[in-house]
């Protein structure tokens, strides 16, 4: 007998409850990915993504040949795919790891339908996030969380399993036809990030093994700090399973910063657990309130040089720099750069979602939404929106004081002096002249006016909810 393993957002051997559910009975295990065009070409299709994911399926299908395997590669629907190979193979089980997503949860039924007539058992295990089932975190009247602080204190004494260390030699894999990996270009995408991560397993540890080395430590007072590099860069890796998420918060150090970091983790499992409950809020605001009844006056103009990085305001300029060259942004960059979007210029969350979705190689729509929502003051986050309108001025003097993100991304104003480089339009002619940087030809003048913009955003909210 045979046991296939689906791979699909767990791409590694470390810490693998479904890898090691398929090797329990010494059978004949055959890894399977699915290139489903729903995904490569659906709502959230990413070029950036989708060549990290490649480069992710290259390294696990090294892992596995170095560990005695193959991994199996078919374009198709999983609901396709899997059932053909039932047939092939005489698999009894199909084992794969949970995900909460509305579409994986929908996928997901739709293979149980078609394996039904093929004798084959489909079998979920946990994977994706820290807690085994971030859904059963719940509250003593058993209902889910809709706020973060209460779930983070459940969620800190839920159970947890013990990560399984790495096989490092896997049964024979059945002889299949596998499609060779394509490129980019032949699945119909291209590449709009210049200098992304590489994406697997390999690269995904290394970089958990940096930063556990030594950023860690200083993770509680730096992780809000443009100018220095002291985050983990994770998210891309923990979004496709390049790393365990519970197999990271195990390495976690008794360093300053753990706790910190660790909390973090908790908001990837929270953001998913509020979606699984609340799977509306994939389109709709998570609070009520505010379905159709907030206006967005911002218009193509105004999303467009956001998105560009042309809005005169440096660091969001940046922060929008560092998405298109990198495919990451820096977390206290995405909160100033989604704050500006909708509520200084009043544009859409959606509209930066997607196109969030569309650049970040971790871009993940439980995490992306929740976050998105956060700042845009519609979602879970019970905070007056005047405390989420953050000014960009304000934000430089405090996480970049020396303006050192700022000319690593917005290259016009290297040379600007520190005092001009958070609001270069107030600079003297002379100064524009000698920093090779004159307002409204090298940089833009600034597209909107904060004081009239922030007056305006709270105007919209406050009338969206009046009765």
């Amino acid at each position: 007998m045979t046991a296939l393993l689906w791979f699909r957002r767990d791409l590694r051997l470390h810490d693998h409850p479904a890898l090691r559910a398929a090797m329990e009975n010494g059978e004949p295990v055959l890894p399977v990915f699915c290139l489903d065009e729903r995904l490569l070409h659906g709502r959230h299709s990413s070029g950036a993504r989708t060549q990290f994911l490649l480069e992710a399926l290259a390294d696990l299908g090294q892992e596995l040949s170095e560990a005695g395997s193959r991994l199996i590669v078919r374009r198709g629907r999983p609901e396709d795919v899997l059932p053909q190979l039932v047939r092939a193979t005489g698999a009894s089980r199909v084992h794969y790891t949970r995900d909460l997503t509305p579409f994986a949860r929908q996928r997901g039924r739709g293979v149980a339908a078609a394996l039904k007539d093929s004798g084959a058992q489909l079998v979920a295990h946990p994977g994706v996030s820290v807690v085994e089932d971030a859904t059963a975190v719940r509250t003593k009247a058993g209902a889910p969380y809709t706020m973060f602080t209460p779930f983070h204190r459940t969620w800190e004494l839920a159970p947890r399993r013990r990560p399984l260390p790495t096989p490092r030699n896997m049964p024979p894999c059945p002889d299949v036809e596998s499609e060779p990996l394509p490129g980019l270009e032949e699945l119909g995408l291209r590449q709009e990030v210049t200098a992304p991560q590489v994406g697997g397993e390999s690269a995904g540890v290394a970089r958990m093994k940096w930063f556990l080395a030594g950023p860690i430590e200083h993770y509680g007072r730096n992780h809000d700090a443009l100018d220095v590099d002291g985050t983990s860069k994770l998210g891309a890796y923990l979004h496709l399973g390049c790393i365990s998420p519970r197999a990271l918060e195990a390495a976690l150090p008794s360093a300053a910063g753990a706790d910190a970091y660790r909390r973090q983790l908790c908001w990837r499992d929270f953001y998913h657990h509020v979606q699984y409950h609340r799977p509306e809020n994939a389109r709709l605001e998570h609070q009520e309130r505010y379905r159709g009844t907030l206006e967005w006056p911002g218009d193509e103009r105004l999303f467009v040089a956001w998105a560009s990085g042309l809005t005169g305001y440096p660091l969001v300029d940046a922060a929008m720099r560092q998405l298109l060259k990198e495919g990451w942004m820096h977390n206290r960059a995405r909160m100033l750069a989604g704050c500006f979007l909708t509520k200084q210029l009043g544009v859409d969350w959606r509209r930066g979602e997607a196109f969030f979705m569309r650049m970040l190689l971790d871009g993940d729509q439980a995490n992306n939404n929740g976050n998105w929502q956060w700042i845009a003051s519609v979602g879970v986050d019970t905070q007056p929106v005047y405390r989420r309108l953050y000014n960009p001025t304000l934000h430089q003097q405090r996480y970049d004081p020396n303006g050192r993100y700022i000319r690593q991304y917005v290259p016009e104003l290297r040379s600007v002096p520190t005092r001009y480089i958070a609001e270069p339009w107030l600079m003297p002619i002379d100064v524009q002249q000698s920093s090779q940087c004159t307002i409204g030809v090298d940089y833009p003048e600034p597209i909107v006016d904060l004081r009239e913009a922030r007056e305006k955003a709270l105007a919209r909210y406050g009338a969206a909810v009046e009765p």
